[in-house]
């Protein structure tokens, strides 16, 4: 009897250790190979990949040599900068070509007419790759940013109404009564002598603040140590995908992955007791409601213990949607406003342009949300700036069928990937004047609508929080420019970088002059 259960046993195990042997292959191998010889046969080529590692190491090279020094001026001309890969590898193959990211095979894709197909026809059935979703598990985990098919509809479903309409609206005052905030520390700052402010260091706290208040119900100091975690937890996830090259790394016990999931465990129990404190309010409330806010929906959305189609919300994924709020709610944000103003602060005829239409339409008050729509001139800066400086640099899709893409045949298991910053940069897009700072070109009458534009991607899967960083970007900057003159520091060094995010490297030094009532 021993023997015959002895046997079952071992029968399972072999079978199972047979089934994870053959994904390991497929995943590693067969899929990757199958991939390249499909694309191979529709004439589409890239660098040849080196085993298990591809062409990451190659990639690595080109940008440590690109960035190891700063740029000496204010140059916007900076793909071959922070993508020097792409501008040799299409110089090389052209348009479309292949590389491979560790086994995952990428296309670079940068025809206007194929990327607006993929992201509006096949959104249900394009998302995030597994070597994606790993890379960042233990950062944002699979909240809305990572999630795919079902678990991406309906968490989407939830909270978009967070982004939306009144309740929207509502969120002005918490972003004018944050800003005045940071406003009045800044005045403090220059009175008591100080000369020259770096000030992205000001718009993150100020657009933590905000992100904190308005779909949290915290405060920047409480959900400080939170986002700390979550800006180290950013630095060390830009470096998984070389850890995720060798079959089982993930589980390794070494220091980098002892570090990072002590880290989300120390992000997950700060996140547990905002969840518990709203819990306990809840529970002493008559209608046993959690909020009207983001925490307050995913949690009333948990109580009613509904599956959708096998997606059932629970505490874990209300933590990944709470990281992935806390970070992509401020970081984004906070970068739009620092390049911006480091380009107002470069270009003083537009800075003010801007001044003079926030002084006409706002009456030398603080800016309503029905007034923002009539700021154009701002519009159009804050447009320029996230076109030549996207926060979000590249934009990937991985195809999870066999799909049709004009007159493409992309198979299964294949990643697509777009270098929005390439595309903003085209001259063959923009014009010969690509590489300068001219608002001017979103100016309706000249703009056209086959330029395309990405900073918060397109289609069913944009950005859903789009709308709320465009308002809080225009009240921050409507404020700020009526209260303050800014020119460049001659201290400040030109050198964005990619941490996931575009960032400048040494931060944006500015010269500040409060204005005169």
């Amino acid at each position: 009897m021993e023997y015959i259960v002895l046997m079952s046993i071992f029968l399972i195990l072999l079978s199972i250790l047979g089934k994870v042997l053959y994904e390991t292959i497929s995943c590693y191998w067969l899929t990757p190979r199958r991939i390249k010889k499909v694309m191979e046969k529709q004439g589409i080529r890239g660098p040849k990949p080196r085993f298990l590692l591809g062409n990451i190491m190659d990639m690595a090279s080109l940008v440590a040599k690109s960035t190891s020094q700063d740029m000496g001026s204010i140059d916007h001309d900076i793909v071959g900068r922070l993508l020097p890969h792409f501008l040799a590898w299409s110089k090389i193959y052209g348009k479309r070509f292949i590389y491979w990211h560790g086994v995952e095979p990428r296309l670079c894709l940068t025809e206007i007419g194929l990327i607006k197909e993929l992201l509006s026809k096949y959104s249900s059935i394009s998302g995030k790759s597994w070597l994606q979703q790993q890379g960042s598990k233990h950062f944002i985990g699979r909240g809305l940013l990572m999630a795919n098919g079902n678990d991406w509809y309906h968490q989407r479903h939830i909270v978009a109404p967070a982004f939306m309409g009144d309740r929207l609206k509502s969120f002005a005052k918490y972003m004018v009564e944050c800003t005045e905030q940071v406003l009045k520390t800044l005045e403090n700052a220059v009175e008591n002598g100080e000369k020259e402010i770096e000030i992205g260091q000001h718009l993150t706290r100020l657009t933590a603040d905000i992100i904190a208040r308005t779909e949290f119900d915290s405060s920047y100091e409480k959900g400080k140590k939170i986002f700390h975690l979550l800006t180290v937890l950013q630095h060390l996830c830009a470096r998984a995908s070389s850890h995720l090259c060798f079959p089982g790394s993930r589980f390794f016990p070494s220091k980098y992955n002892r570090e990072i999931k002590s880290l989300k465990m120390e992000v997950e129990k700060l996140l547990m007791e905002i969840i518990e404190s709203r819990k306990k309010i809840a529970e002493s409330s008559r209608d046993y409601s959690c909020g009207n806010d983001l925490l307050g929906m995913l949690l009333d959305e948990m109580q009613k213990e509904k599956s959708h189609n096998g997606f059932s919300l629970n505490l874990q994924v209300i933590m990944d949607e709470c990281k992935t709020f806390f970070f992509a709610g401020h970081d984004t944000t906070a970068l739009l406003l620092t390049w911006t103003v480091m380009l107002l602060a470069t270009n003083p005829t537009w800075q003010e342009k801007v001044r003079d239409e926030v002084k006409e339409v706002c009456n030398g008050g603080i800016p309503t949300v029905d007034q923002l729509s009539k700021l154009n001139m701002l519009s159009m800066v804050i447009n320029e700036s996230l076109r030549l400086y996207p926060p979000a640099s590249l934009l990937p899709r991985m195809a999870f069928q066999d799909i049709k893409l004009g007159d493409l045949h992309i198979p299964k298991g294949l990643s697509i990937w777009i270098p929005v910053i390439a595309i903003h940069h085209s001259e063959e897009i923009w014009g010969k004047d690509v590489n300068e700072f001219n608002p001017e070109r979103f100016n309706s009458k000249s703009f056209k609508p086959g330029r395309h534009f990405l900073p918060f991607a397109a289609g069913p899967r944009n950005c859903v929080g789009q709308s709320f960083a465009l308002m809080e970007a225009k009240i921050i900057l409507a404020m700020l420019i009526s209260r303050f003159n800014f020119t460049i520091s001659e201290n400040y060094r030109h050198a964005p970088v990619v941490v996931l995010t575009m960032k400048p490297k040494h931060g944006v030094q500015v010269y500040m002059k409060p204005l005169k009532s």
